[in-house]
């Protein structure tokens, strides 16, 4: 069968490559992929991963074959696969505690972008409150990004979401964002929480803008740049304040369901921003890279 390989070579991140038919184990299932999600992490750091190994971590599907044990869906039901490693392949074996069943009513190529994304801004924004707390989400026009937009909103938040330049702003205050900044200096807010995905100089100048008691979570680093903290900055008077990291791999099969039943609701969208064949895979990861697209990724795979 057909999957996308690392390829640590010029010609890289990922190659196509027939690659061996994978044997579920007795508490896995046998999941027919239709879509692809991509994320920049995965793909922008994928020396961390061997080369020639099945890449992605999120994809949706069809389960062909249920697990022996007679544990998860059962075959013919469609599915959201969430931090699963090995995704990006024509069939995958994968434990049910990886699935989300996809509701009828959502389209199973949105199923496909939540994965890391959603996930990521779901379980972050659990950390606290937010009914009419303050929220800061940078950003914004990314995949994750979108999401926390979203679920910050429907948690009660006030949600001020900051983007890098004027043209990424579009549809983030229909998503339920109160303001829309390219600049903090824009604002004179004092957040209660922060959703960090860029990191660099940007973490140190959130943290000058977190309340007494908030949090600023660090999710990400596309920025790839260092953070300095001024001299004194870290010290404060008042209900302290703190700096989170995140890295939860735990299973997502209950995030996942819980997202999708948001979309089947109505009340949750997903942002694909670039919609194609797995075949053009070398044109999709070009255009993440240059940031050209607002939100999520999903290729269809035929």
């Amino acid at each position: 069968m057909r999957a996308l390989v690392v390829d640590h070579g010029e010609a890289g991140p990922v190659r196509f490559a027939d690659v061996d038919e994978p044997v579920p184990s007795s508490d896995e299932a046998l999941v027919e992929i239709r879509h692809i999600g991509l994320n920049f992490g995965e793909l922008n750091y994928v020396d961390q991963w061997p080369a020639g190994a099945v890449h992605g971590h999120d994809a949706a599907g069809v389960v062909v074959r249920a697990a022996s044990d007679g544990s998860g869906p059962p075959e013919g039901t469609r599915v959201a696969l969430g931090m699963s490693s090995h995704a990006w392949a024509e069939r995958v074996a994968v434990s049910p505690a990886s699935l989300g069943i996809v509701p009828e009513g959502v389209d199973l190529a949105d199923g496909a972008a939540l994965g890391i994304a959603g996930v990521t801004a779901l379980r972050v924004l659990r950390k606290r409150s937010l009914l009419a707390r303050d929220v800061l989400v940078t950003g914004a026009s990314g995949g994750v990004g979108h999401f926390a937009v979203q679920l910050a909103a429907l948690a009660g938040a006030r949600v001020t979401a900051l983007v890098g330049s004027p043209d990424r702003a579009a549809g983030l205050r229909e998503l339920g964002a109160d303001k829309v900044l390219t600049d903090l200096a824009e604002t004179e807010c004092r957040f209660d929480l922060v959703l960090d995905t860029v990191g660099g100089p940007l973490v140190a100048q959130a943290w000058s803008f977190l309340a007494e008691g908030g949090t600023l979570h660090v999710v990400g680093y596309s920025s790839g740049q260092d953070t300095t903290f001024p001299s004194g900055e870290l010290f404060g008077f008042g209900e302290p304040r703190s700096i989170a990291t995140y890295g939860d791999m735990t299973p997502t099969s209950g995030e996942l369901t819980d997202l999708l039943g948001l979309m089947a609701a109505g009340r949750l969208s997903a942002p694909v921003g670039l919609r194609g064949d797995w075949q053009d895979v070398d044109d999709a990861v070009q255009a993440l890279f240059a940031r050209t697209v607002h939100g999520k990724i999903v290729l269809d795979v035929l």
